[in-house]
Formats: structure tokens, sequence, C-alpha cells
């Protein structure tokens, strides 16, 4: 039921709009004066404010913007004995739904009420849309239980809290645009915009319109200006994804946005002035390429002020589990069907396998076996052959070259699940330390 708060200093006003209010099945509640509206107000939020232009310890066009600062999604309609414009427009400006005239607000109240309450209505809606979003971009939805990536998550909560320029690394597919979201929405420019762009899927010109925007005439069919990326998130954040990939050219102008906070439009003359975030990502060893004369010194030394290293799956396999668990839920709820399990074998082979394209390329496989699936457990069947080969390998008659294999693999494994302790390792495999130590010199296993 929604709330309707009537403050008005004539009792006989409010006892009349009361009546007439809750007639239509609203919950009313009223108050005599400014002082008292706010005490309600901290007990119970209200929808719509009704409330006089003239009140005993406040003028209603000033308190109007003062309840919008505090209760944003309120709306206030404002009742005046005698109305002027100058103060009707400094109601709007405050923020108030309306303003209008005693006298008049008989036939107008109810139907302006409803449209009040109807623009509250989808300003709590897009809030919790918002609140959904910033949940399923958090740290707290990451999935993961193994050191490294609790390691990282730690690291990714402390540079949120501040307004550094970060450089995510890592393989293709480990979550760097999760983690990039998720360091947004931490920080404080989370009710901002967060705008991601891959640097590598335009060529170089079609890049720099996308980043900067344009003015009319810069180019044929520029009829009118155009906003980049960079001033569509002023006071948010920029997400520059595969930043490797992006032309030596552009880069000079990268480095004076985070330089200068300023850049030149494409066919300007006049600097435009920003506020980003940018965080960017690579799966690219942005060293190698300053050596090799692709990527400028001077911007990575900008961009790498925090870097932040996020594993492989292949690093992580104590989360294959959870991971799997996770999609097969999505994938079950969007096929309707009633899968629960993964079979011990495909278990096992996910475990088992090298994962090139990480947590991506996991996602893809586990929809992959659920559209196959036909009973309530995802079984080996289901999965690629490459992965079916990888989980049979030990069942074979081994040769001693194929034994060793399978020993550096088993070692390899075990060594990744005790995130790379090795007296734990030792333990785990129930051998001497000094026993695990030669074998891993013996293998080459780092």
């Amino acid at each position: 039921m929604p709330k309707v708060l009537i403050i008005d200093d004539e009792e006989k006003i409010r006892t009349l709009l009361a009546r007439i209010i809750s007639l239509e099945g609203f919950e009313v509640a009223e108050a005599g004066d400014a002082k008292t509206a706010f005490k309600k107000l901290e007990t119970a939020e209200a929808d719509v404010i009704i409330c006089d232009v003239k009140l005993p310890d406040a003028s209603g066009v000033t308190l109007a913007g003062t309840i919008k600062e505090k209760y944003p999604v309120t709306e206030i309609i404002l009742l005046t004995a005698y109305g002027n414009i100058p103060d009707g427009v400094q109601a709007i400006k405050n923020g108030a739904f309306d303003y209008i005239t005693k006298g008049d607000d008989n036939n107008r109240i109810i139907p302006l009420l409803y449209k009040a309450v109807e623009k509250v209505t989808l300003a709590k809606r897009v809030l919790q849309l918002e609140k959904q979003l910033g949940n399923k971009y958090s740290f707290d939805t990451i999935i993961g239980r193994s050191k490294l990536i609790k390691a990282a998550i730690e690291s990714g909560r402390k540079v949120a809290a501040t307004d550094a320029t970060v450089l995510l690394t890592g393989e293709t597919g480990t979550g760097k645009e999760v983690f990039a979201q998720a360091i947004h929405n931490a920080g404080s420019r989370s009710k901002q915009n967060f705008i991601a762009v891959n640097c590598s899927a335009f060529s170089k010109e079609l890049l720099e319109n996308e980043l900067f925007g344009h003015k009319a005439g810069a180019f044929t069919g520029a009829i009118k200006d155009s906003k980049g990326i960079f001033e569509e998130a002023s006071n948010g954040t920029v997400f520059l994804d595969e930043i490797g990939e992006m032309p030596l050219e552009l880069q000079a102008k990268l480095l004076r946005v985070l330089e200068t906070g300023e850049f030149l439009k494409v066919g300007d003359s006049k600097s435009t002035r920003i506020n980003v975030r940018i965080i960017a990502a690579t799966n690219r060893n942005l060293q190698d390429e300053i050596t090799a004369g692709n990527f400028r010194e001077d911007l990575y030394y900008r961009i790498a002020v925090f870097q932040l290293a996020l594993p492989a799956l292949r690093e992580r396999i104590v989360d294959i589990e959870d991971l799997a668990t996770h999609f097969l839920q999505l994938f079950a709820r969007k096929t309707n069907k009633k899968i629960t399990a993964m079979a011990p074998a495909y278990l096992a082979a996910l475990q088992q396998h090298h994962w090139k394209g990480n947590i991506r390329e996991l996602k893809n496989v586990i929809e992959r076996s659920t559209i196959l699936t036909d009973s309530h457990e995802l079984n080996i069947s289901t999965l690629p052959a490459e992965l079916q080969h990888s989980n049979t390998t030990g069942s074979k008659n081994l040769s001693a070259f194929e034994l060793a294999s399978a020993e550096k693999i088993h070692i390899q494994k075990v060594l990744n699940y005790a995130n790379g302790n090795k007296t734990e390792t030792a333990r785990l495999l129930n051998i001497a330390l000094t026993t695990l130590y030669r074998k891993l010199e013996e293998y080459q296993i780092q």
C-alpha cells in the first residue's frame, strides 16, 4: 500500500485531504510542521509527500530540496494558497513533482497522486535492479576457495577503495571483466557508469571514435557531435579490455587522458575534460610488447599503478568443482532440466584438463553437457572428445614413459590442490618431502 504524508499547519485541510486520499486506498500520515514531518519520515518513509508551501518552521519550496536530498525516491507535491511562477519554477528545480494552487487541488490531487506513485514505483524498481546488478558483479559472488583466488579478491577489495588505475593480467577467460566490474561496484564510483570496450574489436579509426567521440563534420557522415566512451563514463569507470592491442597512436591519446584528464575529440580543436577511473586488462606480456616496440613504456607505468594477476584455472583445481556446480545449476534452470549432479568420472575429467580457455571454456563445456544430458547426472560421454581422452589415459596399460607422465600430472594436481604448499603436498602423496623435491626437479615442476 503506497504511503502518503501530508504536511500542512491547517488541521482542517490536513484532515480533509487525509480522508479523500485514504478512501483511495493509500496509507496516510499527517504532520503540522517540518520538524514533525522529519520525525515521521525517520520512522517510516513516505512514497509521496503533499506539502503546504508556507509552514510555521520552513518554506515548502526549500523543504522539497532537503527531502529529495535525503529521500531521493520520494515524490513531493506542493500546495500553495497563492501560486506564483518564480516559486513554481524553484519548486520544480528543487525536485518537486508538481506545484498546484489550493482550490484547484480537489480535481487534480488524486490523478496527480497516482502519477507520482507510478514514478516512485518505477524508481524503486530501478534501484532494485541496480542492486541486483551490483550483487551480480561483486567480490562476494566470485566463486573460489583456493588461496590464489582469495588473494586476488583481497587485493581487489583493497584497490577498489582507492581511485588508482588498475591493470588486470591473466590468460583469456580468467575473469578479468568480472574483477573490473567488482572493483567498480565496490568503489566510490559505483553509482556512475561502468563502460567496457574491447580494444581488439575495432580498427584504429573506429576505436578512436568509440573512445573519444567526434565533432560534426569531422568525417563523411558525421552530421552532429558525438560523445565517446570517456565522455559518457565521466565520473565513472572505463574498462579497456585487451589494451595490448591498442594502436600506438591511440596509446598517446590515452596517456594524455591519464596525465591531464583531457582529450581531443576527432575533428575538434578544443579539449574535453573528464574525470574517469581506468581499469585495463591484457592477456599479453606488456613488458615483451614494450621491447618489441608495440606498447609505450610511459603508458605502461601509468596503467600499471596497481597490477592484479588473475590465476589460470589449472592453477586452482580445487575451485573447478564449485565453478562447475554453479554453471550446472545455471544451465539446468535455463534448459528446464532436473540435473543435480556430476558423475565422479566426469568431475575427474574436468580436474585433469589443461583449460586453455579457463573459466569461459569450462562454462561452455558445462553448457554443452547440460544440453546433451537426459538424466539427472552429467556423465563423461557428454564431454568433448579431448576431455574424454584425458580422463581415460590413466586406465590404459601404461608404458614406462606414460607412467612417468601420469605421475607428473598427479603430482602437479596435488600441488595445485595444496596451493603450492610442498609440505602439505608431500603429506597428501604420503611420500617424504625430500622425495617430493626430487620428483619436482625430475619432472621440472615449478
